[in-house]
């Protein structure tokens, strides 16, 4: 085995939370998904600057923290925030990465070995490439999976019919991502994928401890 393969405990992906605001409902939302079994909150807001930023992982590591120490806790795009939440003794465990952000080689670089990165891809050709970096990943999220006023990718919707071309295509886990909801939660695991990332479907429930159980219920 590889140092690589062997650096962390394995991730639970199947429920993924990507937040979205900067407020205390924000927070409040990571915690109460944490609590109930999401094994990854995202912290996603690219509205605000980079202090801003810090501030709020800071705050969403430690209320995840105190509701479930076995959630990871990752930043959207900035591996320079993650690792300054780090050097601060903040529980985040990692950078998820989109295509036009840091390389992952020198993600990895910056954040060592144990840190989790993942990377956005949602066609062939970027899972392929993923593959080809896959000792430095940890998983990759593929989307969307239907339109998402959340973010304009300019790829194509996969749908449940589009994931198992990407996940036979890698050894990376896979994680769906883009208006998915938690009803689509079965259908999308019996493609393969390792597990669904929700932003609207948690971020606006009124129960969001709920919309997890259902998630992992899913798989």
């Amino acid at each position: 085995m590889n140092g690589e393969a062997a650096r962390r405990e394995p991730l639970d992906l199947r429920c993924y939370l990507v937040t979205s605001g900067s407020g205390r409902r924000t927070v409040e939302v990571a915690a109460a998904a944490a609590g109930a079994g999401a094994g990854v909150v995202q912290v996603r807001a690219k509205e605000v600057s980079a202090a801003e930023l810090l501030e709020l992982t800071c705050a969403v590591a430690e209320a995840v923290r105190a509701a479930n120490p076995a959630t990871r806790v990752l930043v959207d795009d900035r591996a320079d925030v993650a690792f300054a939440a780090r050097a601060q003794g903040a529980a985040v465990h990692g950078v998820h990465l989109g295509q036009d952000d840091l390389p992952v080689a020198a993600a990895r670089e910056l954040l060592g070995p144990e840190a989790i990165i993942g990377l956005t891809t949602g066609t062939l050709e970027l899972v392929r490439a993923a593959e080809a970096q896959r000792e430095a990943l940890d998983y990759i999220g593929a989307g969307p999976f239907r339109p998402t006023p959340t973010k304009d990718s300019g790829r194509e919707p996969l749908g449940v019919a589009g994931y198992p071309e990407l996940v036979a295509a890698t050894n990376l886990p896979v994680v769906a991502i883009g208006s998915v909801t938690a009803a689509d939660a079965a259908a999308l695991a019996g493609t393969g994928v390792s597990g669904v990332a929700l932003v609207r479907a948690l971020m606006e429930a009124e129960d969001p401890g709920a919309v997890v159980r259902e998630v992992l219920g899913g798989f």
